[in-house]
């Protein structure tokens, strides 16, 4: 009874809830679902495992309710194929509506019995943005009647580069709810929204819980782009009284010659790789080494390496680049007991594009790594001002290329495979 005062459900899907082994309501489901039942936008930013799917899933099967229409009326867009089967089960769970139809689409198999499985009748569509889009412009996919789309993931969606898909098939839609649920809100997120919510309200759940872990002191740096990225190293590195020993941890051998290359002369002699590539750049194979040297006070490391690295008495530890597995990354800032006094300072860049790792981060470790200002003389490279070319077209408007549908292309059902084969047997 809880759960049916607090998020207002009807007694079917309390009961599906309650078999389901639910024991009560998430904060993310306190703070949005009245607003999803009002169908309001929102975009709600929570971490993984707060109960994001199960909220919509919710929320979907409290407005739709009835099942049987010509054409869906839900569409639910994710990153891949594992999290359209998992949305699928998630709404098979705590679906007692036999009548409400569930389809999943997504680029595996193929794409005739996809529309098929749609002119058979959908209520809801799991899909991929790709699939979605190329099964839309076939008439396969109509969405003259969807009252809901929603967005989950959508930071990978957007790390990924599914948002073309994305916006299209939002501003393909007349009117309905939109819903935009992530684990952090960029820049590059923020632009892909702004294309199709309006009055949106913005909703955040950050629990990290209690602090799991003792690690070493952090700071984090948000940055455009990956230049940028050079560029702040280049000037912190310049103060050789402060980083008088520090390695630089990238994702790959080939980024660690890269940024040999792009650190400033005057750092020659002092810039080690290593295992390097070639053997005419200077570098270490042995840590030891690199710890004993007066001369090199840099050191770049590559992830892909797969070594287990003693960095016990360096004082500083750089990310350049998020690794691409989070546990690589707990193991360098989390504190040696044998060693409590030892002071090291870990320095991590991030672009909106590794947000996502940072937040799974900072919810293992149960705490937030403190944002370090950006310096004011540090170069920017998306405000540098671009060479101008005369034979560069005037930029479109956003949506300048979709206009209203004619009265004959209003639909409210699908076509399948053979009615589009007939189609196009016709237009010859």
């Amino acid at each position: 009874m809880v759960l049916l005062e607090k998020l207002k459900l009807s007694k079917p899907l309390v009961r599906s809830m309650t078999d389901a082994g639910y024991l009560g309501p998430k904060d993310i489901q306190l703070k949005t679902m009245s607003r999803i039942l009002g169908a309001q936008d929102i975009i709600a930013i929570a971490p993984e495992g707060s109960g994001k799917t199960s909220t919509y899933v919710l929320g979907s099967l409290m407005r739709l309710k009835y099942g049987f229409e010509e054409a869906p009326r839900a569409l639910v867009l994710v990153p891949d194929k594992d999290h359209v089967l998992a949305v699928i089960e998630r709404f098979e769970l705590l679906n007692k509506n036999q009548t409400i139809r569930i389809v999943g689409l997504y680029p595996e198999g193929g794409m005739e019995s996809q529309m098929n499985a749609l002119a058979d009748g959908a209520d809801i569509v799991v899909a991929t943005p790709d699939r979605a889009r190329a099964i839309y412009l076939k008439l396969g996919l109509n969405l003259n009647k969807i009252m809901m789309f929603i967005v989950d993931d959508a930071a990978e969606i957007v790390k990924r580069g599914m948002q073309l898909p994305v916006a299209e098939l939002a501003r393909s839609i007349v009117r309905c709810q939109h819903l935009v649920f992530t684990d952090v809100f960029h820049d590059k997120l923020n632009l892909l929204t702004s294309q199709f919510m309006n009055n949106e309200t913005m909703i955040e759940v950050d629990n990290l819980g209690e602090q799991k872990l003792a690690t070493v002191d952090q700071i984090l740096y948000k940055v455009p782009d990956f230049k940028t990225k050079v560029n702040l190293l280049n000037l912190l590195l310049k103060d050789k009284d402060v980083f008088n020993k520090v390695l630089v941890f990238v994702n790959t051998r080939l980024t660690a010659e890269k940024i040999f290359k792009s650190l400033f002369k005057y750092l020659d002699k002092e810039i080690a790789i290593y295992k390097p590539l070639f053997f005419d750049h200077p570098g270490f194979d042995q840590m030891e080494d690199f710890k004993n040297s007066e001369d090199a006070r840099i050191l770049l490391i590559a992830d892909d390496l797969r070594e287990s690295i003693d960095i016990q008495g360096i004082p500083f530890i750089f990310h350049l680049e998020m690794p691409v597995e989070m546990e690589t990354f707990i193991g360098r800032i989390v504190k040696n007991t044998d060693n409590v006094e030892e002071d090291v300072l870990a320095i991590s860049f991030a672009t909106d594009l590794e947000l996502s790792m940072v937040k799974k981060i900072e919810q293992t470790i149960g705490l937030p790594i403190p944002i370090a200002e950006l310096p004011d003389d540090l170069v920017i490279e998306k405000d540098k001002p671009k060479k101008s070319n005369k034979n560069d077209s005037p930029e479109l408007e956003i949506g300048a290329a979709f206009h209203p549908k004619k009265h004959s292309n209003v639909k409210d059902y699908n076509y399948t495979s053979r009615e589009k084969a007939k189609m196009k047997f016709k237009n010859r």
